[in-house]
């Protein structure tokens, strides 16, 4: 797999990671009523320029903004601009960053005050689906093994993953091989994992039907029935034993 990164690469991604990390951090802190997503992309833009990075995301594929803010019914991909977040908003921020030429890529999702029990429930759910694609992530084990443990724990608890939109490898392009889809697809070849490989796990869950449609500014991704989705991501690097969360935040532990 040309995925996987030597031991000095795999310290270079370290250090995109936690800048990505970071970022996704602050950014995360600022999400509350009243405050515009147009104002959280140029304040992501100002840490990520900060602490000496770039966006990974301004450019590629010639997309318009620093970061990712998906609202509601917007599954990846939104736009920032004069939308201002309100009470009961479920928000999405995903934030990629590109430090000497290696990228970190995480999300996270954010319910903002109080949002309807079933929603607040799928937020749960996604994130843990993360955490148990996670700990399937080790050296030996198939990328199917991943997808997996998000589709079991999703569709156990009657929500559904997207399909058209899936995680992959990341280092020193944002996408990178393999795909590492949220489900399983039994006809297609699934790739050993090994270890130095550094994959962008990344469930997408909709609390409706998986079936979403991509908005007239040829970015944002929706659920077509317009019910809500949330979306968390990280970055880990493969080993012998568990996975080596590159993007969690400094100072927590996985859990």
């Amino acid at each position: 797999m040309s995925n996987i990164k030597t031991p000095a690469e795999q310290e270079l991604m370290r250090v995109a990671c936690r800048a990505a990390a970071t970022t996704l951090q602050d950014v995360a802190r600022c999400v509350r009523p009243g405050v515009a997503t147009r104002d959280l992309d140029a304040y992501a833009a100002e840490r990520i320029r900060n602490i000496g990075g770039k966006s990974a995301f301004l450019g590629y594929r010639k997309y318009p903004r620093h970061i990712c803010i998906s609202i509601n019914d917007e599954v990846v991909h939104g736009l920032a601009g004069d939308r201002v977040i309100e009470t009961g908003d479920v928000v999405s921020i995903d934030v990629g960053v590109m430090v000497d030429d290696f990228i970190g890529d995480n999300a996270t999702t954010v319910i903002v005050g109080e949002c309807e029990k079933n929603t607040q429930k799928l937020v749960e759910v996604t994130k843990r689906s993360l955490y148990a694609a996670i700990s399937c992530a080790v050296a030996g084990n198939r990328v199917l093994d991943i997808s997996k443990a998000v589709q079991d724990l999703v569709e156990s608890n009657g929500f559904s993953v997207v399909r058209e939109f899936v995680g992959h490898g990341v280092g020193r392009k944002v996408h990178e091989e393999p795909q590492v889809p949220n489900f399983v697809e039994p006809r297609r070849r699934s790739p050993v994992l090994e270890p130095g490989m550094t994959l962008a796990i990344e469930p997408m869950v909709n609390a409706g039907k998986p079936g979403v449609r991509i908005l007239r500014d040829g970015w944002t991704v929706v659920t077509k029935d317009g019910k809500p989705s949330a979306h968390f991501e990280h970055t880990v690097l493969i080993r012998d034993g568990e996975a080596e969360v590159l993007t969690w935040p400094e100072g927590k532990k996985f859990d």
